[in-house]
């Protein structure tokens, strides 16, 4: 591709012709990734907010924000010895440095081991970070001095001038102890890797300590072809279940003393984020076990620094921000706070009012003043600078995102992006600029770089190729609608209609959907899947977001509380039913895919709604919500010892005795999110009550079922050509 910004490498590439005929597309296409839309990788802003890099085939190359044009090959991995594949990077604060990640490992969703490389750029030389084996979450000091990272449980800490390692914690044991990383349950709920944290001059380094010695484990096979499958254990806590005791340390590099951040009596709570403040106070978010009452927790900056003297004291923190919601508090992460240059004021991200909203507060005095109001909600803090916020929200509707600048008071609000669909940005530092990224249903990724007030500079990626592609085959675009179930409640929805439609013609409809606490489905955005290969084929999709589904306001989330399937699988139901009753959609042909949590619901639909859906296929499904880990269900569902009824009323392994239609049930037996045990159990009840189904195994892959992916897609078509 010819342009001034060179992106071989930098963007995710496919020229392969379509194979299934003109005119039209097969699954076989999908394999090949003609469908994929290229974007700009890897960008990092430079310090001085004018320059930006991108990863591009083994390189790292600098570009002007002002120009869009090439200025430096800041790496080229091809000129180094040893020559390194890697796959991300960061750079120092002081930009001699930059940290290479190879060699990775997965472990669970986030989490993977690594072997780091550090690339002075002084020197013109690699030095690998550790010889003592695979890493964990390495990262610099913000005074350039220092690196941290985890390994084998324990924090270790390289000072980068003399290259010597020390050892911060030394009781980290597998299934027992850790320090610096997430236990599971944190990872994937919590959505962090890393719980260590810098302190802005480089001097502390909290972390936070996991003690799951009395978490039980969960046991998965792993066969890989071995005569006796290995059998891996990991701590997973189940709903009701014992959670791994946290707590909070922090190390002082100058005195070599370590101390305890007091985070109350209460051990049954959770520690969601541990960060500094400008200021140089450490920041505690604490939560209890019901997740609706949030706090943040605030050590000053003095009080540490005494504390660094005695080794294993306590220091205590106070309370600067307290939250108490009927229900739950939700995304705890770390965008929910964020300090001023200050160290003083705060702007919290919080949906109290009904709807999620920017408020701006005193770590001294409580709360200022509102940012932001209405019936409509934020959905991402893109930065701040100066006196102004800049935040993405859907305000121009819940299917759309757009970029806005307002100021701190709550005044001067400006819409950056045009409306037209949904955009994310990445801002350079300063906020001078950003790199938009936008698609709608009509429009693939398209990648532009824009000056502070909106004003676009240069487009990047504009996805012509896959454009015309599109445009040859006739792909048809979604159609958004709307309708209202019995009860007058109104829903989203898309359909998507083949090319040919004809309105005198009776289609089968085939629904996919999620529908979980929170997510989102129906977008102005665009997206392929295989799903398009059934429209080709004949089919009508169709999906709806049901009650509990987000950015239309807590109550529409929230009032899923303490049921989780009830509300969701009715409105799936209603939504059958309407668009059945389209004089084009033939009734007796209806069917529904999910995966995950969509998986649940569709089970639950073809269980509870036995009389509309014909037929359903569910992968990687809870079955029971007391299969499930504590943070999540007990959020969304409580305890189950205090809820029984909310966790078995709409559990599908109870009405697997009404089961009608044709049903495909797969799952990765290697699935550390959604254990397989799930299935088995609904496999079981399926036998008990004699009743025919279909079903994939997938050995040795997780939730995500990895390389054999195209396998499953491929006999869902082949299952819904069958059955519908």
């Amino acid at each position: 591709m010819a342009m001034a910004l060179t992106l071989c490498s930098a963007v995710t590439c496919s020229s392969a012709a379509p194979v299934a005929g003109a005119g039209r597309f097969g699954y076989d296409d999908m394999k090949q990734g003609i469908f994929v839309p290229r974007t700009v990788q890897g960008v990092r802003s430079m310090n001085d907010g004018e320059h930006y890099t991108t990863m591009s085939d083994g390189k790292i190359l600098e570009f002007s924000y002002g120009t869009g044009e090439q200025t430096a090959v800041v790496f080229d991995s091809k000129q180094q010895q040893p020559v390194l594949p890697f796959t991300d990077y960061a750079f120092s604060s002081d930009e001699r440095r930059i940290l290479l990640t190879t060699e990775v490992k997965p472990i669970y969703r986030r989490s993977f081991t690594a072997e780091y490389w550090i690339y002075d750029r002084e020197e013109d030389r690699l030095i690998r970070l550790s010889a003592g084996g695979p890493q964990q979450v390495a990262q610099f000091s913000p005074d350039a001095t220092r690196l941290a990272f985890v390994r084998g449980n324990n924090l270790y800490v390289v000072d980068l001038a003399t290259g010597s390692e020390r050892q911060i914690t030394s009781d980290g044991l597998f299934n027992h102890i850790i320090n610096g990383i997430p236990d599971w349950v944190y990872e994937e709920e919590f959505g962090f890797s890393r719980a260590f944290a810098w302190s802005p001059d480089g001097k502390n380094l909290a972390w936070m300590r996991f003690d799951e010695s009395r978490v039980r484990e969960y046991n998965m096979n792993r066969f890989e072809g071995d005569l006796y499958p290995e059998n891996y254990s990991f701590k997973y806590p189940k709903a009701g279940e014992q959670n791994s005791i946290v707590e909070v340390y922090n190390y002082n590099l100058e005195s070599g003393r370590r101390s305890r951040i007091d985070t109350g009596k209460e051990t049954d709570q959770y520690i969601p984020r541990v960060k500094w403040t400008p200021a140089g106070g450490l920041l505690v978010y604490r939560l209890n076990r019901s997740q609706n009452h949030f706090e943040l927790l605030l050590c000053d900056a003095a009080a540490l620094a005494a504390g660094a003297g005695t080794d294993a004291g306590v220091v205590s923190a106070r309370v600067i921000y307290d939250e108490r919601d009927p229900r739950y508090v939700e995304r705890v992460d770390d965008e929910c706070v964020t300090f001023l240059p200050d160290g003083e004021r705060f702007v919290v991200r919080s949906e109290k009012d009904g709807f999620t909203h920017l408020y701006l507060y005193s770590a001294e005095t409580g709360f200022l003043n509102r940012i932001t109001s209405g019936d409509w909600e934020v959905t991402a803090l893109a930065g701040i600078e100066g006196d102004r916020v800049y935040y993405l929200s859907t305000e121009t509707s819940p299917l759309k995102r757009d970029l806005y600048s307002i100021r701190l008071n709550g005044k001067d609000k400006r819409r950056l992006t045009d409306g037209s669909g949904t955009y994310s940005v990445a801002p350079s530092r300063g906020f001078r600029y950003f790199i938009s990224y936008f698609s709608n249903v009509s429009t693939p990724n398209r990648v532009t770089l824009h000056a502070a007030d909106g004003k676009l500079v240069r487009t990047l990626e504009d996805n012509v190729a896959l454009r015309n592609t599109l445009s040859k085959l006739n792909v048809p675009e979604k159609e958004f609608f709307t309708f209202r179930n019995p009860e007058g409640i109104e829903f989203n929805g898309y359909m998507i209609r083949p090319a040919d439609f004809d309105s005198t013609r009776s289609y089968p409809l085939f629904m996919v959907q999620y529908s979980g606490p929170g997510s989102q489905r129906v977008a102005d955005s665009w997206s392929m899947g295989w799903e398009d290969v059934l429209v080709q084929q004949g089919y009508i999709v169709a999906c709806v977001d049901g009650r509990g589904t987000g950015f239309r306001g807590s109550e529409f989330k929230k009032c899923t509380y303490k049921q989780l399937g009830k509300y969701e699988v009715e409105d799936q139901i209603a939504a059958a039913r309407y668009l059945g009753a389209l004089p084009y959609i033939d009734s007796d042909r209806i069917g529904i895919f999910g995966w995950s949590y969509g998986g649940f619901m569709a089970l639950n639909c073809i269980l509870k709604g036995n009389d509309v859906f014909k037929m359903a296929i569910a992968v990687a499904p809870v079955t029971s919500w007391r299969f499930y880990d504590t943070i999540y269900t007990e959020i969304y569902n409580g305890d189950p010892n205090e809820n029984p009824s909310g966790y078995d009323d709409n559990s599908p392994i109870n009405f697997a005795d009404r089961l009608k239609g044709k049903l495909l049930i797969a799952h990765g037996t290697a699935d550390d999110n959604v254990h397989i045990q799930n299935t088995y159990e609904m496999v079981a009840r399926l036998v008990q009550h004699d009743k025919p189904f279909e079903m994939y195994i997938y050995p040795d892959r997780n939730h995500s079922m990895g390389n054999y992916r195209n396998h499953l897609m491929e006999r869902c078509i082949e299952f819904v050509h069958r059955n519908l």
